[in-house]
């Protein structure tokens, strides 16, 4: 099955600005006759940084494209793509943007039978996959969804010459386009003009928080508008160095990677592994970084952690100068001016912050973000007092994860900035964030009924709840969705109160519960490394997870952090009772999507004995806990649970 063809006059009735052949192909090619010899893309392999100039890169695009074209690929048909990044992937998705086909990007340690799900609703029958562990994958999905016929590898190793039937590999297909370009010297040409503005670029899939994942086709239009309308806001400059790290099913990767970077001319580096992420991203030293609240957490963990295990002229020198400066940052963020500057700024940078910075990898930073949910005060105010100017923004897949970010000068908490250029906002009298503009997607793959709900009159209902300050920055209060009511009443947002808990170091999810009930209760995740160390230098002993998350002392510690959250929520919202689980939410269990958002309607299902016994006030439970074995097959095992009160909860 292939995609609707598109009705273009009622497409650019739609989209009256975009011009037809201002598409993601005809800026690679701009990019190869302009600056054929410039470093579009490096890939680290084998701890070699491999180089690709834009010349090479619309090579390898058309030469695949030929090859896809001669294997069967036609105009509308979708093609899964699953790995980590690397340049094939990216080259891949562009050759399919060539035939007009469509990439649908999967995450790469989706499970085969989401895979064969995904397969199934969009009828796939080619799929490209990064290595050997991918193609088991498609072979394993094949069984289930047999129309899938072609499956392309890149990394040879461990398929080369035993390749299954209906495998072939990156390489040959390659050789095979460049046989037919080279006979036919019209078709390179014909390649690049064949797409238009308007079709689409690439399917992304909503999280699935709820049910089955949406598909939400982005078109090329869609895309490069998101990019120019960032770029003009300052988000992006022309010639960024960035970091293809985040998965390539995540819409930000396909907008970073790809659109900003054929539309500005980043270079795209490419770590060797997700394992030596932090280590390639030193030698890569980036100038636009971003990452999400959880990863700049986990950072800054490290770095504390490091501190820690230091002795000496180390430790004195980091204990003086941070405290002065998160105290500076600080005062900023309360609208005071700056308690601290002038010389000690500059001995700090010298011997403190710019060595972190470099240390970090985040030297040549000049554009950092967070975004996805809400960044701990201290985490923020730590990499501003390291000289990172971080900022957050708000976007999601329907609009190209593009659409209000903070300004440079835009010092905040609460806030997530302003609409960029070509983007309207406004909030509607249910409290729901609506937005308008041409990085707006058009609908959902074959869903009707949830286009119809989502896009109304051509704005957005984003699912936010949101106000706007008089400044006329946004602030997102959570799901309107999620909005619900205690037994007395009170309304809450569930979202609100998790991110506050995981501002603390030693919190890496929550899930708070209370629709309906008397008193909200917590089901609390620990950080493993961040608490292990905390135990470490307090003599806690432990040998798993799952004993360091029962001892008394890891309660005790928890129930202060909750405590302080508690200090700060209005009357009745305090959390008044806890669990610590045996384990992390774990997206194999289904428990969270791929981006880590709670699927809320698992968590009541299968922790619901632990919930119960919460709100009766039980002081442990024997329960019996769910796991899922590495080969994929699950099992169960008792554990003993320890519940808490917090106390001071009101």
């Amino acid at each position: 099955m292939q995609h609707d063809p598109i009705d273009l006059a009622a497409a650019e009735a739609l989209h009256p600005n975009w011009k037809r052949d201002d598409h993601l192909l005809t800026r690679l090619a701009a990019n190869a006759a302009q600056h054929p010899a410039e470093i579009a893309m490096r890939e680290r392999d084998r701890g070699i940084w491999q180089e690709y100039s834009w010349s090479d890169y619309l090579t390898a695009v058309l030469e695949f494209a030929a090859g896809l074209e001669a294997r069967g690929v036609k105009p509308g048909d979708i093609v899964l793509v699953i790995g980590d990044n690397r340049p094939n992937l990216y080259f891949a998705m562009l050759a399919l943007a060539a035939l007009r086909a469509i990439p649908s990007p999967a995450y790469p340690d989706a499970p085969t039978e989401e895979l064969a799900a995904q397969m199934a609703r969009e009828n796939i029958r080619c799929a490209i996959a990064e290595d050997q562990e991918q193609v088991d994958k498609m072979m394993e999905a094949r069984e289930r969804h047999p129309d899938l016929r072609l499956v392309i590898y890149d990394d040879p190793r461990g398929l080369k010459g035993r390749e299954p039937e209906g495998v072939a590999g990156f390489d040959d297909l390659r050789a095979e386009g460049a046989a037919r370009l080279k006979a036919e010297p019209a078709l390179a040409k014909d390649l690049i003009a064949r797409p238009s503005v308007h079709d689409v670029a690439v399917l992304m899939h909503s999280s699935g928080t709820t049910g089955a994942p949406k598909g939400i086709p982005l078109k090329h239009g869609h895309v490069l508008s998101g990019v120019r309308n960032a770029a003009a806001a300052g988000y992006f400059q022309q010639g960024e160095v960035h970091m293809a790290y985040l998965p390539i099913g995540w819409v930000g990767d396909f907008i970073f990677s790809i659109g900003a970077a054929l539309d500005l001319r980043f270079s795209v580096n490419i770590p060797e592994s997700q394992e030596t992420v932090m280590h390639d991203l030193r030698e890569i030293a980036p100038t636009l970084y971003f990452c999400s609240p959880r990863a700049w957490s986990a950072m800054l963990t490290r770095v504390q952690v490091g501190m820690a295990e230091t002795t000496g002229l180390k430790r004195k020198l980091y204990d003086y100068f941070m405290p002065r400066a998160m105290a500076a940052e600080r005062a900023k963020l309360d609208g005071k001016p700056a308690t601290s500057g002038g010389l000690s700024r500059w001995l700090g940078e010298v011997l403190v912050y710019g060595p972190l910075r470099d240390r970090l990898g985040l030297a040549r930073v000049e554009r950092a973000y967070t975004a996805g949910e809400a960044i701990g005060e201290d985490v923020f105010l730590w990499f501003r007092a390291l000289g990172l100017n971080l900022r957050q923004f708000y976007g999601q897949t329907e609009n190209c994860a593009l659409a209000v970010a903070q300004k440079p000068e835009d010092i905040s908490l609460t806030t997530v900035g302003r609409p960029f250029p070509g983007v309207e906002m406004k909030i509607d009298e249910h409290g729901e964030i609506l937005l308008k503009g041409d990085n707006i997607f058009d609908g959902y793959f074959q869903n009707a009924k949830s286009t119809a709900e989502t896009l109304v009159d051509g704005w957005l209902h984003t699912g936010d709840a949101g106000q706007i300050e008089p400044d006329g920055q946004l602030v997102v209060l959570g799901r309107v969705s999620e909005v619900v009511e205690k037994a007395d009443g009170q309304r809450f947002i569930a979202t609100y109160l998790e991110n506050r808990l995981k501002f603390s170091p030693y919190i890496k999810d929550a899930a708070v519960i209370g629709k309906g009930r008397q008193i909200l209760t917590a089901i609390i995740c620990i950080d493993f490394q961040a608490v292990g160390q905390w135990a470490q230098e307090h003599g806690v002993p432990y040998t798993s997870y799952a004993e360091l998350s029962q001892s008394p002392r890891i309660y005790d510690l928890i129930a202060g952090q909750i405590a302080e959250v508690n200090a700060h929520l209005p009357h009745g919202l305090s959390i008044d009772r806890f669990v610590n689980l045996h384990k992390e939410f774990d997206p194999d269990d289904g428990e969270v999507t791929r981006t880590r958002k709670l699927k809320r309607n698992v968590i009541d299902e299968r922790y619901g004995p632990i919930i119960e016994a919460l709100n009766a006030g039980a002081r442990e439970i024997d329960f019996k806990a769910q796991i899922t074995y590495e080969n994929g097959q699950t099992g169960s095992l008792d554990r003993v649970l320890r519940l808490s009160d917090v106390k001071g909860a009101a």
